[in-house]
């Protein structure tokens, strides 16, 4: 059970549901919510992501990609602790599980109401276990050939975001592209770490990336533009919801801008992703760009329903309370 908890990559987990949480928050500030619309896409998108962590060690294995030059911690396959037929096996099931999260998503969100917008969602989500499978297996794996960030952008940031909030408001509201951009952008700057982490490998293994097609400098470059791109467009996106949507328009509500405190350790990171020379250095550089995007997704998404100031002030007086 340890190999297999190890393969399903926990640490990439809150990432995933980053779109999730802010999407479904989003609709509920709308005052619309369904607990069984969110949680089915919390299951559909966590299944997804662990069926991408699979096929990548798997693929990744198969080919002699993850080897002794990699870099990054050893995956299962080639440490040897799961046989490659044991994770094609895993594969199989995932997918499975994967697609029934993503039918009953689809009932929860349109039942027998709209046939239209329930075959386009099974189609996006067949699509969506697909585009898992192909990034690193097969002879045409398209993260192969530098389009895993274009996957990463599309269904971890658009179609998270933009998808969930579709389901439950039924319908898309253009303000929330944002957003969705800024979480696709950040999404695809973990991956890019890893890129840059594993340039050398990747380039003698044939897999190339954008990192091994433009190199380590661009690709530095590449980072601060999805980043800091990122961090202006929740900005942008929080003073279009502040002064439009916010209650009372004409007041700045500055528990909404709570988030922009996850902006010191992302400037932070910028610095040491700069001033890095050592490709190993940039591993634990992944766990915190995916963190703090977890954390603004968070705290973002909270703070369009409810004011910080004031659960500030109810834990103060809770805590007084239980020294008294």
């Amino acid at each position: 059970m340890r190999h297999w908890i190890e393969a399903a990559r926990l640490r990439t987990l809150p990432l995933s549901v980053s779109g999730i949480i802010l999407g479904s928050f989003y609709a509920m500030s709308e005052s619309i919510f369904n607990w069984k619309i969110v949680l089915s896409a919390l299951s559909t998108t966590l299944l997804l992501q662990i069926l991408s962590n699979f096929a990548n060690d798997y693929g990744d294995g198969v080919k002699g990609t993850d080897n002794a030059d990699r870099i990054g911690p050893q995956r299962t396959i080639q440490s040897g602790a799961i046989s490659a037929p044991a994770m094609k096996r895993a594969l199989y099931l995932t997918s499975a599980l994967t697609m029934i999260s993503a039918i009953v998503l689809i009932y929860f969100s349109f039942k027998d109401t709209n046939y239209v917008f329930s075959l386009f969602f099974l189609i996006l989500g067949a699509l969506a276990v697909a585009s898992a499978i192909r990034y690193t297996i097969g002879n045409t794996a398209y993260g192969y050939r530098g389009y895993g960030d274009m996957f990463v952008f599309v269904f971890f940031g658009l179609v998270s975001t933009l998808g969930v909030s579709f389901m439950i408001l039924k319908e898309v509201d253009s303000l929330l592209i944002l957003p969705a951009i800024a979480i696709g952008f950040l999404s695809v700057g973990v991956l890019n770490l890893n890129n840059m982490r594993d340039e050398a490998s990747d380039r003698k293994a044939g897999k190339n990336t954008i990192v091994v097609k433009i190199g380590g400098e661009k690709a530095k470059i590449y980072h601060y533009f999805l980043v800091i791109s990122a961090m202006i467009l929740f900005l942008v996106f929080t003073v279009i919801f502040d002064f439009t949507k916010d209650n009372d328009p004409e007041r700045f509500n500055f528990d909404l801008y709570f988030f922009v405190i996850i902006y010191i350790p992302l400037i932070r990171h910028l610095i040491r992703v700069k001033n890095n020379i050592e490709p190993r250095a940039l591993d634990p550089e992944l766990k915190k760009l995916a963190i703090s995007t977890f954390l603004i997704s968070v705290i973002l998404a909270l703070s369009l329903i409810y004011f910080f100031s004031d659960i500030v002030v109810q834990i103060v007086n809770a805590t007084a309370n239980q020294i008294k």
